[in-house]
């Protein structure tokens, strides 16, 4: 069995910003595992919010064993990043080696098209309505926050500029307490249907006490099933993105572990290629929300690239994975 990383970079169609700061390129790593003449690939997105970096997760990821199985990568590395890139390799790799697709392998039906949302870059609130109107043909819209009272101006002039849309946010921890309570009633009276991880996580105990009117759905807060049992009383959501929880493997399993314990379930993305979004097609497949528009936001895209139309977002050919 070999391994490569190889580090890959794909321009924005547009500067993308969050309350974070503004990014005009993505940059992934790619992972190829080859054995007997047979190659999986992968994507990760390396994530500064979760100590991670393209040379961190290269490292990371060069040091594995080989050869190595997927059962042996979920204890060789934590979640994160580097995991998942080895992970959803191994499940292509085993693919590519059966003549089987993923949903045969993982044991699901096949899967059909899931809408998506598709990201607003955080900007004023005029040039948001004019993103809005661009996209107004969309049927779902995730607009980014960046915390104040502004956010309302926002979020109005997003609802100008596409009236028919329904409308998520995102405030990437970037409210606090007092702020959710005046913001939720005022975007619930314009539509909105969810608010992504308001409060910082590991700073988010307010939210056993308050009215949630705006149900919240925890991003940063939520890894893998071992971060599950600390969301109860908090969230109604969870979102599950595949750079968190390590990979496939563990998506799948945290996807039925938050279904039991009674949250909805979102699955969301870094902003990557479609190689990153293919397996997490998978995962979306009846979730309450899906957030896989990372090709939608980049000037270019892979070979064989997802399929995005009024349905959403399609399953991936077996010539890009699985």
């Amino acid at each position: 069995m070999k391994l490569t990383v190889t580090a890959d970079t794909f321009p924005f169609a547009r500067l993308f910003t969050i309350s974070r700061g503004s990014r005009s390129v993505a940059q992934v790593l790619s992972v190829r595992v080859t054995q007997d003449g047979v190659t999986g690939w992968g994507e990760c997105v390396p994530y500064a919010r979760y100590g991670e970096s393209l040379e961190s997760v290269t490292e990371q990821i060069e040091s594995l064993p080989l050869p190595i199985t997927r059962a042996e990568l979920q204890s060789a590395l934590p979640p994160g990043a580097a995991r998942n890139a080895v992970d959803c390799a191994l499940w292509d790799l085993e693919c590519k080696q059966t003549g089987r697709r993923i949903w045969d392998l993982a044991g699901l039906p096949p899967p059909g098209p899931e809408i998506t949302a598709y990201t607003l870059s955080l900007d004023s609130p005029g040039k948001m309505r004019d993103q809005a109107a661009e996209n107004a043909h969309r049927p779902l819209l995730k607009t980014k926050l960046g915390g104040g009272d502004q956010d309302i101006a926002r979020i109005r002039a997003v609802r100008q500029g596409a009236p028919g849309a329904r409308i998520i946010v995102d405030a990437n921890e970037g409210w606090t307490a007092e702020l959710y309570a005046r913001l939720a009633p005022v975007l619930v009276d314009l539509g909105v249907e969810m608010v992504e991880q308001p409060l910082p996580a590991g700073h988010d105990d307010a939210l056993l006490t308050m009215d949630r009117v705006l149900p919240v759905c925890a991003d940063e807060s939520c890894h893998d099933r071992a971060s599950v049992a600390a969301l109860k009383g908090k969230y109604d959501i969870v979102n599950i993105k595949l750079d968190k929880t390590g990979g496939l493997t563990e998506a799948l399993a945290l996807r039925e572990a938050a279904l039991a314990q009674g949250f909805r379930v979102m699955v969301g993305c870094m902003v990557g290629s479609s190689l990153a979004m293919a397996p997490a097609v998978l995962v979306a497949q009846g979730a309450a929300f899906t957030d896989l528009d990372g090709p939608l936001l980049l000037a270019q895209d892979r070979d064989n690239a997802l399929h995005f139309d009024e349905r959403g977002v399609h399953p991936p050919d077996a010539a890009l994975w699985g």
